[in-house]
């Protein structure tokens, strides 16, 4: 570590303390040549894999343009800021766990969908409807059909509204 005063090479810690939420590592230093002191702070670098999308074509993993896409299917709908970047959260983590250097854009979406599909019922068509690309109504039909089925086989949640009118949030007509 390089002194920023002077530029000296050869720096002591004379502190050392957790930060950012036992994600750093924040450390007080003393340079030997001018005695001057400085904070530093030491993070893992933890890589997330390249994304091959559907043209072979390849792009570094950005999880803004993820965080953007989920807040687009979930525009107007009642699910907060939390939630959606704890889903992405959920999801960079599942990327890193991979321990792969690329990923497909179409994994990556199909997890985007998973996500959504326990945030809003709504957000996850919207979703599903650009990402499938669906060309007429028999596919919103079919893939609401599928919805109803998975949300028959787990625990309705009584946080969602109704994806059709006249339905309640975690029951089926």
């Amino acid at each position: 570590m390089h002194c920023p005063f002077c530029g000296h090479t050869e720096t002591k810690v004379i502190d050392s303390r957790l930060a950012g939420e036992g994600r750093q590592i924040r450390r007080r230093r003393e340079c030997l040549e001018c005695t001057e002191r400085f904070t530093t702070f030491e993070a893992a670098e933890l890589l997330l894999p390249t994304v091959v999308k559907g043209d072979r074509s390849r792009e570094p993993f950005d999880e803004n343009k993820l965080l953007h896409g989920m807040q687009k299917a979930l525009e107007k709908r009642p699910v907060g800021r939390d939630a959606i970047e704890a889903a992405v959260a959920r999801i960079c983590h599942k990327l890193r766990s991979l321990g792969e250097r690329e990923i497909a854009a179409r994994s990556i979406g199909e997890m985007v969908m998973e996500e959504l599909r326990h945030l809003d019922e709504v957000g996850y068509v919207r979703f599903a409807s650009v990402y499938r690309s669906f060309q007429d109504i028999e596919a919103f039909r079919t893939e609401i059909d599928q919805l109803r089925g998975h949300k028959r086989r787990r625990e309705p949640s009584k946080d969602q509204l109704p994806l059709l009118p006249g339905g309640e949030a975690g029951e089926d007509k």
